[in-house]
């Protein structure tokens, strides 16, 4: 019988492996031919022409002329997925409600894997940034930099966060961003004891966020939420304050709503 498991884990399927090696390298090329793709996953022209039949049949893969491109098909199963998410389902009306009447950009996240994951977001009326926070939505992130991977962090159990710390390290997007562990720590303490997070500056150069945990009646952390602007409008004192009190308003009603409408089945724990 032949053998079909990597060598990482007893349980994991080469085949299945390489077709997500196959799916992600069609996301990094944005489309690509099959010479193209053989050379950029190092198989054989045969082999990629085989894996991109079977997505082709499967409806995961199009073709348009030689070019091969992710399909139509991921949008919808990650609308059934991101639906499937009651922190979406709850949240996002209030998230909505949050951009307008700050009228900054508002974000709705959570965490998977160790990597936030933006569930959606809204422009206000005076937001900036919007190309970097549609590409935001295209794909997941560390979570030590943003404000609201921070708030997820800060409740996270401290052996989960040591985890994700020892996975993915500390990167730095800009000189402010925390790449020890040790003063991480204590800024997540800080995070608890007040009760929200910043990202000042830590992320992108002249933008400034706060966000918020969402955390259910047990006390784990379902996600985040945060707003973010430029540095010289939200540090104007009075301005910044009801910024906060907006966010963990905010926060505090989608913890309210989740809270009422769904059972313990509506909290997976997932790895």
């Amino acid at each position: 019988m032949s053998n079909e498991h990597t060598g990482g884990s007893p349980r994991t399927l080469k085949t299945v492996s390489r077709a997500f090696d196959v799916v992600r390298a069609l996301e990094e090329l944005d489309g690509a031919r099959v010479t193209e793709l053989a050379d950029h996953l190092d198989l054989s022209k045969s082999v990629v022409y085989n894996y991109l039949s079977t997505l082709r049949e499967e409806k995961y893969v199009v073709k348009d002329g030689d070019t091969y491109q992710l399909s139509l098909q991921f949008l919808l199963v990650g609308e059934y997925v991101r639906y499937q998410n009651i922190l979406y389902r709850i949240g996002k009306s209030e998230i909505e409600d949050l951009a307008e009447k700050t009228g900054e950009y508002a974000h709705l996240a959570t965490e998977q894997h160790g990597l936030g994951v933006n569930l959606y977001k809204v422009s206000g009326e005076t937001a900036v940034g919007s190309d970097y926070q549609v590409n935001k939505l295209q794909r997941a992130d560390y979570l030590h930099f943003s404000a609201t991977g921070k708030a997820i962090l800060a409740h996270l159990p401290r052996e989960r966060v040591d985890w994700i710390i020892d996975r993915y390290g500390l990167p730095a997007k800009t000189e402010a961003t925390i790449t020890d562990r040790d003063e991480l720590f204590e800024e997540l303490e800080t995070v608890r004891e007040r009760g929200y997070s910043l990202n000042d500056e830590e992320e992108i150069k002249g933008l400034q966020a706060i966000g918020a945990p969402v955390t259910n009646r047990h006390g784990r952390v379902l996600g985040s939420i945060s707003v973010s602007g430029p540095v010289r409008r939200m540090k104007q004192p009075e301005y910044h304050q009801n910024l906060i009190e907006s966010v963990i308003n905010t926060a505090n009603v989608i913890e309210v709503n989740v809270n009422m409408e769904e059972s313990d089945d509506e909290f997976p724990t997932f790895s």
